[in-house]
């Protein structure tokens, strides 16, 4: 008997094919992807719109982790242009 054929507290993830836990961990995901998954799979046995809600709340935490920048300061966008900001200030007077 594997570990993912038990379920402490409930029963909504034993109907599925696969356990969002067991696929969760064969892929070595991370926790907000995992939590993602895992309440999408389970909104229609047990959360409904709140483990909807809970799964998004996830995804926006991926997404502000992976693809959200912090915007430079002026000082980073004169580095990374190349000039300092005397020269832009000279440059365009």
């Amino acid at each position: 008997m594997s570990t993912y054929d038990k379920q402490i507290g409930g029963s909504h993830y034993k109907d599925m094919k696969i356990q969002p836990s067991e696929f969760v961990n064969k892929n070595k995901l991370l926790f907000a992807e995992g939590n993602a998954i895992k309440y999408i799979c389970r909104h229609a046995a047990k959360g409904e719109v709140q483990d909807l809600e809970k799964a998004k709340h996830y995804i926006d935490m991926i997404i502000e982790r992976d693809y959200s920048r912090v915007p430079m300061t002026e000082e980073e966008e004169y580095r990374n242009a190349g000039i300092t900001k005397e020269e832009a200030e000279r440059d365009y007077s």
